[in-house]
């Protein structure tokens, strides 16, 4: 995460507007994503109304394409997230809330509009938004979030990697590669670094992490622990 918000400051004249995740909120999203490979999850989550930004920490991260006011629940961290959905693509968006509770209709927008902000993973794909992903954000009063793992066996689904965009990894730089002498069926040949193991048994090669506003601007991300500094913080 520090490696991550370094990152994120080097590169804020990029981005349009910024949120704030608590380190706890990512690992259980993670942890979700991980338990739920090979499918994809759709995780809801609400603004902290209880916990504005530090001022220091947005002056220092606003860029010169800062625009204030730009989404809902701007300028507070974001609070407890809840696991809404899990499936393949398909079900992910075209199948939502609608499920959980009789109380979403269709006039609410294809994610019955529960949440003010909204993350998808992208199993073995890039954190890169999609056409649907776009249509849906359409309806999204916050911001969208994609997180792409990479992993193997990837099963009928290898690791998509062509797509054009800004990618943001979410992992460290010192991994060493590890060789999978497995090479039958789905494995491939090629060493890939190993991050960790999933609760699946998945091996974890990657992960990125991206923002996005409906407007199809980026919305820089950082990481705060419970005093509300980022990690790594004072750069």
């Amino acid at each position: 995460m520090s490696a991550y918000n370094a990152d994120s400051l080097a590169n804020k004249d990029g981005y349009s507007g910024l949120i704030q995740i608590p380190g706890d909120i990512l690992q259980q999203i993670l942890f979700w994503s991980l338990e739920s490979l090979p499918d994809e999850i759709l995780v809801g989550l609400d603004s902290d109304n209880t916990r504005p930004h530090l001022s220091e920490v947005d002056d220092l991260f606003y860029g010169d394409e800062f625009e204030e006011g730009k989404f809902a629940g701007e300028g507070f961290v974001l609070g407890d997230a809840t696991i809404v959905n899990r499936g393949d693509s398909f079900s992910v968006h075209h199948v939502p809330e609608e499920w959980t509770d009789g109380i979403f209709t269709q006039s609410r927008g294809p994610r019955g509009g529960r949440f003010i902000h909204w993350l998808h993973t992208h199993p073995n794909a890039v954190a890169i938004p999609s056409k649907q992903d776009a249509e849906a954000a359409q309806h999204t009063l916050g911001v969208d979030m994609i997180l792409g793992i990479e992993f193997s066996p990837s099963g009928p689904l290898p690791w998509y990697d062509d797509a054009e965009g800004v990618r943001r990894k979410l992992q460290p730089n010192d991994i060493a590669p590890v060789k999978n002498k497995r090479q039958r069926g789905w494995f491939s040949k090629s060493e890939k670094p190993v991050l960790g193991i999933a609760p699946t048994g998945h091996q974890i090669h990657g992960l990125e992490l991206i923002s996005f506003h409906k407007s199809g601007t980026g919305i820089n991300v950082i990481f705060v622990n419970d005093e509300g500094y980022p990690y790594g913080w004072p750069f």
